[in-house]
């Protein structure tokens, strides 16, 4: 099995067949049967069965699948069907047009980002140090709250800690009190 040099999302002409001369969008790759699905190229009925009451039993036009040798990519930049040819650009593997153009959208993309990255990066070069000494102090600035945080949380807690016991220790007198009122009462006291 050859790799394919058609990828999802390409622009490709339809060279063979009912369909010659169309453009359309690849929509779907199978590299194990060799076979994509091109926007509106090789029409095809299929019978849809209701599956339900309420669904309608009907035929439905959906693209087909059709060789990859039957089509040929359309560079973006020239507009014409082009053969591919792998080059390797920055270490990594490209394809390309005749007129030298990437078909790669990933690649222009990248290129894209790089070139506005050093842009920005020319443009900040001097802010960068004063945001360092904000960051510095900011951090600062969290590590002493923190710290001041923990203290607080532990006194918190010894105080929840004495309030507990002092409201059982109340508890437990008053049910004595009451205990020795009850028995007091039995007797006739």
């Amino acid at each position: 099995m050859a790799s394919m040099n058609v990828k999802t999302g390409d622009t490709v002409v339809v060279i063979t067949g009912k369909d010659a001369g169309k453009m359309g969008k690849v929509l779907k790759v199978s590299p194990k049967t060799n076979r994509i699905v091109v926007e509106g190229v090789n029409i095809v009925s299929k019978a849809h069965k209701a599956r339900s009451a309420q669904d309608k039993s009907e035929i439905r036009k959906v693209e087909g699948t059709i060789h990859v040798s039957n089509v040929m990519p359309v560079c973006p930049k020239c507009g014409k069907a082009t053969r591919v040819k792998n080059q390797v650009v920055e270490g990594k593997k490209v394809r390309v047009c005749k007129c030298g153009a990437s078909l790669d959208d990933r690649q222009v993309k990248v290129e894209k980002k790089a070139s506005k990255k050093t842009v920005k990066a020319a443009e900040t070069e001097a802010p960068v140090a004063e945001v360092k000494e904000e960051v510095n102090s900011t951090s600062a600035k969290t590590a002493a709250t923190k710290t001041t945080a923990k203290t607080t949380n532990k006194t918190t807690k010894t105080t929840a800690n004495k309030a507990a016991t002092e409201v059982k220790a109340t508890k437990a007198s008053s049910v004595k009190k009451s205990t020795t009122t009850g028995k007091s009462a039995q007797r006739g006291v």
